[in-house]
């Protein structure tokens, strides 16, 4: 792991972990000036609120979630929903 990757994982994600915020914390000694002002800029985000301290949800959690939105739902519950709001004259 590198401090860049990190940086953009957490930019992405929106999230750093506090393994990777530990880590951060003992390779400081050793970064160079860019790693320096990258570990800066991760900082200055964790501050702001923008890059929040916690867990990344699994590819796979967020995978099965998307197909359910996407796939399973229009056509469970929410179906006869869609099909009165295409048909004004219907009812509810």
């Amino acid at each position: 792991m590198t401090v860049g990757e990190l940086f953009i994982e957490s930019l992405s994600s929106g999230v750093i972990t506090p393994l990777e915020l530990d880590w951060v914390v003992a390779q400081q000694a050793c970064f160079s000036r860019v790693e320096e002002a990258t570990a800066l800029r991760l900082g200055r985000l964790i501050d702001q609120g923008t890059i929040q301290l916690g867990c990344r949800l699994p590819m796979a959690k967020l995978h099965n979630d998307l197909i359910r939105e996407h796939w399973i739902e229009p056509l469970g519950r929410h179906r006869h929903n869609r099909r009165s709001e295409s048909q004004p004259g219907t009812p509810v």
